[in-house]
Order: C-alpha cells, then structure tokens, then sequence
C-alpha cells in the first residue's frame, strides 16, 4: 500500500531548515563578537541577499563564515519560501483549514458511528444513516475517494490504531467493517474490540465461512451483503408487496409510519405491566409488533397480556408522533 502524500511535510522540513540555518547564523555572528540583536540581523540580511551592510566590520574569519552561511542559508530560504508559495497556490491551505475544522468536529463527537471503507456498501450503510440523524465518520486509506464523502473522513490504514483514534473510536456507539477484504475487517474487529468491550461492532463477510470468525473476533453482528441480496430478490418473487411494504416504511420514508425499537427503561411505567394494563395502543396510538427480551427472544405479534420487563426491546410501528409518544412511555 502506498503511503498517503503529506502536501505539508515539504513545507515542515523547509521551516524547520530555515530555522537551524538562522541558529546556526546568529550563533557564529555572536561567536564573531556581534551583540545578539546584530547577529540576528546580519544573518537575515545574509541568506535573504538583501545586503544592506554589515553592522560590524568582518576580518577574515567573519568573512569565511559568511561565505558559508550565504551558500547554505540562501538556497534554504529559497526553498522555504518556495514550498510556502506552492501550498497557497495549489489550494493545500484551503484543505488544511477543512481537515482541521473536520478533525475538530470528530473531536467533539460521542457515540457516533465509524464507517470503515468507503466502498459500495460503505456508502449504503453512511447515506441510511446520516438520513436517520446519525453521526457518521468515513475511513478508507485511499484518498482519491473521500473527495466526495459528505461527511467527516479520516485518510489512513484502518487496521492503524492511530487511525482509529483519529476518528474517535474510543466515543463512538458503533463502528461498521464494510473493507473490501474479510482479513481486514477481522483485524479491525479484533483491534476495536480489544480498545472497546462495548461498543457494537457490525462487520461485512463475503465468505460464508468468515462469519463464525468475525463473530469470536467480537463482532456483534455479521452481514453478508450477497446472501441478503439473493434473499431479498427471493422474496421479491415470492412476497413483493410485503417487501415493498418494508422497504418504504424502512428506507422510503414516503409513508408516514414507520418502524422503531425502543428500550423500557427500570423507571418506566411500562415495566411490570401488561399492554392491556396500560392501555399503550389506546394512550399512544402505536402498535407494538414485538417485545425482544432480555435473552434475545422474541414474543411476536404479542397479547394483551403480554408483561413487559425493565431492558425489553419494543418494535413498534406508528407515526412519528405515536412512536415518540411511545418513546416517552418507555424512557419515563
């Protein structure tokens, strides 16, 4: 993998020669008998060749030195200036001041979700997302593709802890594995889920066998994004209007209802009771499809005697008003 091109590290190692060429000058002025403020000068006015005269008369000692200094100090100033000049016109200082105001913005995230590869399903996974309210950083360690990423990206090596940092695994809620290659998002599962026990890990397989792997590796879940494209165009033959149903209410985002998951909180008036006790289709207007309990179970298309327990998982289906209605019902 070729490393990522630094436009800046030109103009760090230009600076940085600059400023041991006006050391080394000041201090050999100084050495010649010149006060501080003297040497300073005679060295700038040196490797500048603005040749305004010396402050002091040179022997030939100064006059050696000078000779060196204005060889070496010269072209240094030359160069360093140069690469200055390049970064303001080739528009490197506009991308700078982005990419400072980008990692700035990474800083002050919590809980967001880390997008690992900006590839087809990388994109999918960031645009559903981002159209959800989700807080979303992009990494791919090939730059010419984050040039049309909307949202904050991070250029580098995702199987870097550097880079993981950098785009704040350590506050992220989620990180998704979408690289191209199954080796890598194992590394990457691995890596996270060594710096982070708890934050949920979603990884892409393309390989049936690289499933049960990811999922020891730490990751919560695992997607095979060919499996679910041969079942969903199954069921386009078999059942169409209900993915259709699905698929509108899931993604469209042109009907009004839509699906949702809700936790029930210990405080909730909910916990403890059954649906019929509290009335909750009556009171909120949405409809509860399924209440997933603690141990991963589901209680589909569940009765009105149905209990509900503090860290049960409500899917309801309702407006917006209704589910946040529900919501409050279940957070309370």
């Amino acid at each position: 993998m070729a490393p990522v091109r630094d436009p800046f590290r030109r103009v760090r190692i230009g600076l940085a020669a600059l400023v041991l060429v006006l050391v080394a000058g000041t201090v050999g002025y100084m050495v010649l008998g010149f006060g501080f403020l003297d040497a300073v000068y005679q060295t700038v006015v040196t490797i500048t060749t603005v040749g305004y005269g010396f402050p002091h008369p040179l022997h030939v000692a100064g006059k050696v030195f000078t000779i060196f200094l204005i060889l070496g100090g010269v072209g240094t100033a030359l160069y360093s200036f140069s690469v200055v000049l390049e970064l303001l016109i080739e528009g490197h200082m506009r991308d700078l001041v982005r990419r400072r105001s980008m990692e700035r913005n990474i800083a002050h995230m919590s809980g967001h979700v880390v997008v690992c590869g900006w590839g087809r399903v990388g994109r999918e996974v960031a645009r559903f997302l981002a159209a959800a309210g989700r807080e979303v950083v992009v990494v791919d360690r090939d730059a010419s593709r984050m040039e049309e990423v909307p949202y904050p990206w991070i250029v580098g090596d995702v199987t870097d802890d550097e880079t993981l940092f950098q785009a704040g695994v350590e506050r992220a809620g989620t990180l998704v594995a979408a690289l191209d290659t199954d080796a890598d998002n194992l590394y990457v599962t691995l890596a996270v889920r060594s710096m982070r026990p708890d934050v949920q890990i979603i990884a892409r397989a393309r390989n049936e066998s690289s499933e049960p792997k990811l999922l020891r590796a730490g990751a919560n879940r695992v997607v095979n994004p060919q499996q679910l494209g041969g079942d969903r165009m199954a069921a386009f033959v078999t059942q169409p209007h209900v993915v259709d149903f699905v698929d509108v209410v899931m993604h469209d985002g042109t009907l009004e209802f839509r699906l949702e998951e809700l936790s029930v909180s210990a405080g909730s008036p909910l916990t403890g009771n059954t649906l019929h006790a509290v009335q909750l289709h009556d009171r909120t207007g949405a409809l509860v499809l399924a209440i997933r309990r603690g141990d991963g179970s589901f209680a589909t298309n569940p009765s009105s005697e149905v209990t509900i327990e503090a860290g049960d998982i409500l899917i309801g289906v309702g407006t917006a008003a209704q589910l946040d209605a529900l919501a409050r019902f279940a957070a309370q």
